[in-house]
């Protein structure tokens, strides 16, 4: 097979894997100037590197075919679909003349599990390293890891790769079972609790030595291990799990594995599934509502029980953000006093996000705050003025009718959305 045929179906098969952040990129089609490679369509994704760059990856598959029969996954062994496999040194081609052409400035590489996980991880390994050693690229490298793989082959992915990820897939224990019975969820935390040592193990050698100690020999620095970290993805939709649900195994990724990233990825009816499997997509919005509880827990300091509440269905409100959904549950700890208030509170009002706080904090050292000046922010003021107050603002009684608020808070549904 022709490797640009290769190329339009491992790249289209990649599509699913949501742990490497993707977003639009300008169009270019080498078609018409005779080279390999678009932008249009699957194949180009962003992602960020630790510094906070955005950077340009080439997406793709090693290989869409694979031993497992998850029964979510379009590369199942049981799918009906048209199959292609790289060899390494294809990849690596591949990836250095995308470089040249600038279309790219790393490489995003999964793979389905050909023959075992070990085999698979040695040719992830043997793509990465050739790029690295033979080629000496120091261009962006996210290998997705096998987590049934030896110590070993993850801790050489971890040499040559700025990040590493491993799909946790679904977020309960049941729901893997019935879908993806020869995974293993204990074989899955253990894959990045090993991760997760040898992350921290790197940091800590890395670390200059104590001062006043004598250093007559000035020792090289132990290399870098996945210096970018780890993420993990998991699927909405496929399983019974809810919200609350989804957000607990998120939260508890991040404390017991340290994660950089939990993705959310909704679930995609697929063709010949299997009848446990919805027949409709969820909506996308609980796609985009799980991503901004996830920012609440990562940056504003709430708990999975504040933005899903035990009380309530688990599920978040898809008309209104969780952050505002919350403010509307407690009435009583607004309207907040922007000239007073400490951080904590602050980064609790809805409209108000992190650097604008830090803006506030520092702002309120020299002046009272006024409406006119929270405006200069360029907040959103329509969300924020019934939650806070200022020497020239009070809200009155609009919180003692948090439905009315919540009606006139809530955005307007779109024409398609009433059209279907």
């Amino acid at each position: 097979m022709e490797t640009i045929k290769k190329l339009a179906i491992l790249a289209d098969a990649a599509k699913y894997d949501a742990s490497c952040a993707s977003s639009g990129a300008n169009k270019r089609n080498s078609s018409k100037t005779g080279g390999i490679g678009s932008t249009e369509g699957m194949g180009i994704c962003h992602s960020y590197t630790p510094d906070g760059r955005c950077v340009s990856l080439l997406k793709i598959l090693l290989t869409n075919f694979c031993v497992f029969d998850c029964a979510y996954c379009v590369n199942r062994v049981s799918s009906n679909v048209p199959r292609a496999r790289f060899a390494t040194d294809e990849v690596v081609r591949l990836t250095l003349d995308f470089y040249k052409r600038n279309y790219i400035e790393g490489l995003f590489l999964s793979s389905g599990i050909i023959r075992s996980g070990d085999y698979t991880m040695e040719q992830l390994v043997e793509v990465a390293r050739s790029l690295r050693e033979d080629h000496r690229f120091a261009g962006y490298i996210h290998l997705k890891t096998i987590p049934d793989a030896s110590p070993e082959l993850l801790a050489a992915a971890g040499r040559y790769a700025d990040r590493l990820s491993i799909n946790v897939e679904l977020p309960t224990e049941d729901g893997l079972k019935q879908f993806a019975p020869e995974k293993s969820q204990a074989g899955i935390r253990s894959a990045m609790g090993q991760l997760r040592w040898r992350i921290e193990e790197a940091k800590e050698a890395r670390k200059p030595a104590n001062a006043g100690l004598d250093t007559p020999t000035r020792k090289a620095k132990p290399p870098r291990f996945a210096p970018a970290g780890q993420s993990t993805q998991m699927i909405v939709g496929a399983d019974g799990a809810n919200d609350r649900a989804i957000l607990q195994a998120s939260d508890r990724l991040y404390g017991d594995y340290r994660m950089r990233r939990v993705y959310y990825s909704a679930f995609s009816p697929i063709p010949d599934a299997s009848s446990a499997l919805p027949v409709i997509a969820p909506p996308l919005q609980r796609e985009h509502r799980l991503y901004q509880a996830d920012w609440l827990l990562r940056f504003y300091d709430f708990k999975v029980e504040e933005i899903a509440p035990p009380s309530a269905s688990g599920m978040l409100d898809l008309d209104v953000d969780p952050k505002l959904a919350w403010a509307l549950r407690h009435p009583q700890a607004f309207p907040v006093d922007l000239n007073t208030a400490p951080k904590e509170t602050l980064l609790r009002v809805p409209g108000l996000g992190v650097r604008n706080v830090k803006r506030v904090l520092m702002a309120r050292r020299h002046t009272r705050l006024r409406l006119a000046d929270i405006a200069r922010l360029r907040a959103p003021m329509v969300k924020l003025m019934p939650f806070i107050s200022t020497i020239d603002h009070h809200p009155r009684q609009r919180l003692d009718d948090p439905d009315a608020l919540r009606a006139r808070l809530a955005p307007k549904p779109r024409q398609a959305d009433l059209f279907g």
